[in-house]
């Protein structure tokens, strides 16, 4: 039996996923790596122990038998390398680093966010990627040496790892889409948006598509590279528009497919899979933090570990009045505040551990759902489905059913975005068993108005602490 082998770099870890023809799968060669926050507001990684991660797990899914390898990314994290020696010239910078959040707001001051819009689909914040090569290029000091040499890699992480392991300067459309510097219509680089964030075009890897076969890695054929969201919608069968997902990861994650290249406003419009013939299109909203807001419970020493979340019950935290709002990084759709912080609010001397991490939960649920109405504000978008570590927690998924007021799916397998890259690289023909999937049906609960109006009084209580 064939296996395709997924390999899933995200924010924390590095996961392998082997998939058989059948729809059998198991874990293979997954990894954590260092997250690091040299000063506040950045976030970075290390692009060589990521490129170790990735390539151990390729390493022991060939040994398993793979044959063939689908790869997926996070997104709008970027690094520069030296492209004669493979060597990165400073850290990765992830997705959730608000260093340019400043020089994006003198941008915004400049009159350009609507071309950078029409163009790219995309609203001007430091989330993309386009601010963040700029940053490289401008205080990295090797950059300008490796430039002028033509030994310059800049670009998406996905890039650097490709280059590394196949020799070709590539990324992919689905990834090139949130950089802000690809042009939503043409899905080629776009010579004026180089122009406003200042990134030389001829920097930039090709641009090819995400299901291209791309070249042999360690004895098997590399046959897809896609980011990981657009995965993930793929891997939960979303074929048609009006399909719906959210991932429930480091940050939450909804995907609706359009009928054509998006019009919904203060979200993100992004390419997904098909071909220039067949392009499918999705609108995109993000919460920024919502596994990491459990990792930082966790740091905190207000958990153990995530498997605490299992066992919470009982009365919510919004009930007795305690709400969180999860803008560790900012808040993102439909809000794009930079300025809005994390808040517990509502607390009194009466308040417990458990009303914290309940508060937590509410609160991503609670954005998530606020993400949910700008993607589909009529209610007409399909049944939900959604997978990620935080739904897991029964506790959170009623929590979340009950406040979005929408019948859920929850599929048996929560790695979805790696199983959507073998899906994408299997042509679509291994099998779903749908029989394993959970349906939820929100209750009438007659007090979930009132408590959406007290978190957007928290909500927007965050918003203007950091300036």
């Amino acid at each position: 039996m064939s296996l395709i082998a997924a390999i899933d770099q995200g924010t924390t870890s590095t996961k392998g996923l082997l998939v058989a023809e059948d729809g059998s799968m198991r874990s293979v060669g997954s990894g954590k790596h260092r997250q690091m926050f040299p000063q506040a507001g950045w976030v970075e990684h290390d692009g060589v122990e990521l490129l170790a991660n990735v390539v151990r797990a390729i390493e022991d899914s060939v040994a398993a038998g793979a044959k063939s390898l689908a790869f997926t990314n996070q997104g709008e994290t970027v690094i520069a390398w030296d492209k004669q020696t493979g060597q990165p010239i400073c850290n990765a910078i992830v997705w959730q680093d608000q260093r340019t959040a400043d020089e994006v707001e003198r941008l915004r001051a400049g009159g350009v966010e609507s071309e950078v819009r029409s163009r790219s689909g995309l609203p001007l914040d430091a989330y993309f990627s386009a601010s963040k090569l700029k940053w490289i290029l401008d205080k990295v000091p090797e950059a300008e040496a490796l430039q002028r040499a033509g030994r310059l890699g800049l670009g998406t992480s996905d890039s650097y790892f490709l280059h590394v392991l196949t020799g070709r300067y590539i990324t992919d459309v689905t990834t090139a889409a949130r950089t802000s510097l690809m042009n939503l219509d043409s899905c080629a680089w776009d010579q004026t948006l180089c122009q406003i964030f200042g990134v030389p075009l001829d920097l930039l890897p090709q641009i090819v598509e995400c299901d291209e076969p791309i070249g042999s890695v360690r004895g098997a054929e590399l046959s897809v590279s896609v980011v990981d969201q657009v995965a993930a919608l793929y891997g939960h069968g979303c074929r048609k528009p009006g399909d719906m997902k959210v991932t429930f990861g480091t940050g939450a994650f909804a995907l609706i497919l359009t009928d054509g290249r998006p019009t919904v406003p203060n979200t993100v419009h992004t390419a997904c899979w098909g071909g220039p013939a067949h392009r499918a299109y999705a609108a995109d909203g993000g919460v920024y933090t919502a596994g990491a807001a459990i990792e930082w419970l966790v740091r905190l020493g207000l958990l153990q570990d995530a498997s605490e979340l299992s066992a919470l019950a009982g009365p919510s935290a919004v009930s007795k009045g305690v709400c969180f709002v999860p803008a560790l990084s900012g808040l993102a759709c439909p809000h794009w505040d930079r300025t809005a912080t994390g808040l517990w609010i509502g607390l009194d001397s009466g308040t417990e551990r458990q009303d914290l991490i309940k508060a937590v939960l509410e609160g991503i649920a609670f954005r998530t759902v606020e993400v949910l109405e700008a993607l589909d504000p009529d209610g007409t978008g399909g049944l939900l489905s959604v997978d990620g570590g935080l739904t897991r927690s029964r506790y959170f998924l009623d929590f979340f059913c009950n406040a979005s007021g929408r019948e859920i799916v929850v599929p048996a397998n929560d790695e979805l975005t790696a199983f959507g890259a073998a899906q994408l690289a299997a042509k679509n023909t291994i099998p779903v068993n749908q029989a394993e999937q959970t349906m939820m049906i929100p209750s009438d609960n007659k007090s979930m108005a009132e408590w959406r109006d007290r978190f957007t009084v928290a909500r927007q209580r965050s918003s203007g602490w950091r300036r």
